[in-house]
Formats: C-alpha cells, structure tokens, sequence
C-alpha cells in the first residue's frame, strides 16, 4: 500500500508540473530559443571555416545546452514557493525527495528532452563530424538529466531569495564542470574514431550518484531554506 502511495505521490506531482509548463508554454520555447541562439551566433561570429566550427563545435552545443539548462532552473520552485505549494509538499507524509525527483523529471522532460531532440540539426550548422553524431545524442541524454539534478540543488538554496539568479549561477556551475569536460570529451574521441565507452561510463556514474543523492540534497536544501 505504501509504494502504491509513493507512486500516485510521485505520478501526481509529474503531472501536475507537466501541465504548468504546457499552459506556460514559454517555460518550453524559451530555453530552447535560447540555446538556438546560441548556437548560431558561433558561425557568425567566428566565421563559416568549417575546419574550425567541426573542432569547436561539441564545446558549442554543450556550452549552449549548459547555459540553457540554468535559464530554466530558476523556476522550478519559486511558484510552488510563492503560492504555498512547497509547504504543503514539505508536510505531506509522502517523502520530499520522492516528490521533488519528480519535479525534477518534469524539468528535464520539458527542457531536456527539446535540447536533445534539436542538438542534431544545429550540429549540421556546425559542421559537427559524422562519426561524433551518436556520441553527441549519447552525451546529451545522459548528461542533461544530470544538469537538472544538480540544478536543483542550487535553486532549492536559493529558493527563499528574491534575487538569487547570481548565486544560484556561482553555486552550480562548478558542479556542472566535470559535465561538460568528460560529455566533450566523448564526442572529441568520436570524431578520432576512438573509443567513448570509458567517458560515457563516468558520464553514468555522475548520473546514477545523482539520481541517489541529489533528492535528498534537494530535500534538505529546501527545508533549510524556507525555515
């Protein structure tokens, strides 16, 4: 009976910031105009060569799908926070990191996911080598939920500021770090035709500790914050 509560508690929660994000369908566009944006201003800016967009072009798509990831962070609580919602999560006998690992999936969901599924047409803008394709989409499906996992844990920190968007941007971006080297890396050694299995792997690590521990990090995070 209980793990039947935990997953209405869970699927509850999912849906219910499902349907937020899609009446306010810019918490969907916006990050992904963003990273759009981002991506092709490189071109324009560096020049159309394309020896020089295929060698820089995994820091690009990562840098931009990074910084479109913490476009979108900063909401992922402040509604719940501001109209009540948080507190009664916080006292509902359903556990507080099962419910925000579901926010959190929601997250990635509506903001992930459209990252992953557009990076392939703005690789071609980049000249991204053929051979660096799979372990572009690899890299992003595995990465992105990190991002959003460890994300979360600044925004809950920051949840009860009115301005935090600084800090919050001070508090993560060290923790996306090891991201971003080993996800480049992997396409780096794609393109050379060697092997990504081994970056890949400490990519899955870095998403299953975070799956672990991140919850709970979240939970308490928050339960600091709003006291």
């Amino acid at each position: 009976m209980r793990q039947i509560n935990y997953r209405q508690a869970f699927t509850t929660v999912l849906k219910r910031d499902l349907q937020i994000a899609f009446r306010h369908s810019g918490d969907i566009f916006n990050p992904l105009m963003f990273f759009v944006m981002v991506v092709t201003l490189f071109p324009l800016g560096i020049g159309p060569e394309p020896t020089t967009l295929t060698r820089i072009a995994p820091g690009i798509i990562w840098v931009a799908a990074l910084l479109s990831a913490m476009l979108s962070l900063e909401r992922l609580f402040k509604s719940d926070y501001s109209d009540g919602a948080l507190e009664q999560m916080m006292l509902s006998p359903q556990p507080l990191s099962l419910m925000v690992l579901a926010k959190v999936l929601a997250h990635w969901l509506v903001t992930g996911v459209p990252l992953i599924l557009a990076a392939p047409l703005l690789a071609v803008l980049l000249h991204l080598d053929t051979n660096s394709y799979g372990a572009l989409m690899a890299t992003l499906a595995v990465g992105t939920p990190i991002l959003s996992l460890l994300g979360a844990i600044g925004v809950a920190l920051t949840v009860g500021l009115r301005k935090g968007g600084v800090l919050l941007s001070l508090l993560i971006l060290p923790l996306y770090i090891p991201v971003l080297i080993f996800a480049t890396s992997a396409i780096d050694a794609a393109s050379m035709n060697m092997p990504y299995t081994g970056h890949l792997a400490i990519l899955g690590a870095l998403l299953v500790g975070s799956l672990v521990l991140a919850p709970v990090a979240i939970g308490a995070s928050l339960r600091v914050s709003t006291n």
